[in-house]
């Protein structure tokens, strides 16, 4: 999982003719724009991100923040990409939380609920409280996933982790001490490679591409100039909003 840092920069913020609100970063207050990401105002705030930012508009994970809000006792979390701050909202940052990995064997493993639990004995730690769901940013049903696993179903528990963003934020709040985005990451790749319906048109699209059959089409891209291909891909035929399961392009050439 990557990381966020920030360092404050030595310039100062940008003028703005909107209404800022005050706000606290890890202690220290500063008066943002109301409209700002957590990530936008820390910005304008004067911190500089030096690494593992992420996508800046999406799920990477890497910016995971914890913050109280005036006369609230929660602990509320969110995603500094996505949440908007709010008039003296107290925050800090967790951009990393300490999470063993187990390092496993993985051609050795067998696809079986044991292996997870070979790997991850403390999974039966669980006790069920669902602070890990409650404080998922993404609204993943963690204890459900860890349920399913427990059962040994690790189909379900492929399909109920499958929005994890590896933010981590389940492992601060779990009692039993679990690392539940390590252990559903695992699962994940386990019935990815071992369990599920292995597709056949991947054999065949592996067997045109060992075969040579994109190769003419490749290059003709690769002489092409930048306005050329600015061209072809806007002109390209795109798939309509409302497709139905067995539509194709007109020129199928290359499918």
């Amino acid at each position: 999982m990557s990381t966020m840092e920030a360092t404050e920069s030595g310039g100062g913020p940008l003028k703005v003719t909107e209404e800022l609100v005050p706000i606290y970063i890890m202690g220290k207050r500063y008066e943002v724009p109301a409209s700002l990401t957590i990530m936008k105002a820390m910005e304008y705030a004067g911190y500089q991100y030096i690494r593992g930012a992420g996508c800046r508009g999406g799920i990477c994970g890497a910016c995971a923040t914890v913050y109280r809000k005036p006369g609230d006792y929660h602990i509320r979390v969110g995603l500094a990409c996505q949440t908007v701050v709010e008039p003296d909202m107290y925050l800090t940052q967790i951009p990393f939380f300490p999470a063993n990995r187990t390092p496993v064997d993985f051609e050795a493993l067998e696809g079986t609920p044991e292996d997870v639990y070979n790997a991850y004995p403390e999974l039966f730690r669980c006790v069920a409280c669902n602070a890990c769901s409650k404080v998922c940013p993404m609204d993943v049903p963690v204890m459900d996933y860890i349920a399913a696993i427990k059962q040994g179903d690790l189909e379900k528990a492929t399909e109920l982790s499958f929005d994890c963003i590896q933010c981590g934020l389940c492992a601060t709040r779990c009692m039993g001490e679990l690392a539940q985005y390590h252990i559903a990451q695992l699962v994940r790749r386990i019935y990815g490679s071992k369990l599920a319906p292995h597709p056949a048109h991947l054999d065949t699209m592996v067997e045109q591409i060992t075969a040579g059959r994109y190769v003419e089409a490749l290059a003709v891209l690769m002489a092409m100039d930048t306005e050329s291909l600015k061209k072809l891909y806007v002109e390209r035929e795109m798939e309509p909003a409302m497709t139905p399961e067995d539509w194709t392009p007109q020129d199928s050439t290359y499918l």
